[in-house]
């Protein structure tokens, strides 16, 4: 199989890569000068670009968050409160001014997709990978390429993974077992996305990535092939061996 053809660049360090995306973020919102929607996803790969975004005291009150996922209990949103909940995450992390966010309605999840259509789609998704399943937001192995935001079972690989991305579950047990997410096409339909790979346990799905040039429905995180401005960007522990 040829290598995807989808732009990649090394950057040194997670921190690296935070500071990169944040100053393109910043111009693109400015070049836009208007309502701007940013997908976001959650967990520690996003951390160093939200982190690099509070340090510099972005205002970036044109922007509307799009959240990627939710965990349900009971077919509603995770408590609030609990600290591996998205909302949470968000609580914590997002510590500079955005105009609002948008979490997928797990009571009408079509809304969704027609809600950011309604305001022009999704200037620039920020996207990141499953170590070991390549699964992007709840969206697992096998998920279609014409899916949208919908309510999906979890896997138990993207438990496990959520599981070492927020220990404070405590067991594997104690993950839910389902969530609400956008969908393959939702993401594919972005203006701009870009794949953040970072640490030595996403060497997996950066080859998996490098492997293909279309979206393969066995590893999820293909779908930044199908984007219309796309690319892969990753540090250099991640990059190790691969070329």
């Amino acid at each position: 199989m040829e290598e995807s053809v989808t732009p990649r660049r090394v950057l040194a360090t997670p921190d690296a890569i935070g500071e990169d995306l944040a100053t393109h973020i910043v111009d693109r919102v400015r070049a836009t000068g208007e309502r701007f929607l940013l997908g976001c996803p959650t967990g520690r790969t996003p951390r160093p670009i939200y982190d690099a975004l509070a340090r510099r005291g972005a205002d970036l009150t044109n922007v509307v968050l799009v959240m990627m996922d939710e965990y349900l209990v009971d077919g509603r949103y995770a408590p609030p409160a609990a600290p591996w909940s998205c909302h949470a995450f968000v609580r914590r992390h997002i510590t500079f001014k955005v105009a609002s966010v948008w979490f997928p309605d797990p009571n009408d999840p079509a809304a969704d997709d027609a809600r950011i259509a309604d305001v022009g789609g999704i200037d620039l998704f920020l996207l990141a990978s499953g170590a070991s399943g390549g699964h992007v937001a709840f969206n697992a192995p096998g998920s279609p390429r014409d899916s949208r935001t919908r309510i999906v079972p979890l896997s138990e690989t993207t438990r496990r993974d959520n599981l070492q991305t927020s220990p404070s579950f405590g067991s594997l047990a104690s993950v839910p077992r389902s969530g609400v997410t956008v969908g393959i096409e939702t993401i594919a339909a972005a203006r701009e996305a870009v794949m953040v790979v970072w640490g030595a346990s996403k060497r997996l799905t950066l080859q998996r990535m490098r492997q293909s040039d279309r979206y393969d429905p066995s590893w999820p995180a293909t779908v930044i092939h199908e984007c219309a401005v796309r690319e892969i960007l990753c540090d250099a522990t991640a990059a190790a061996l691969i070329g």
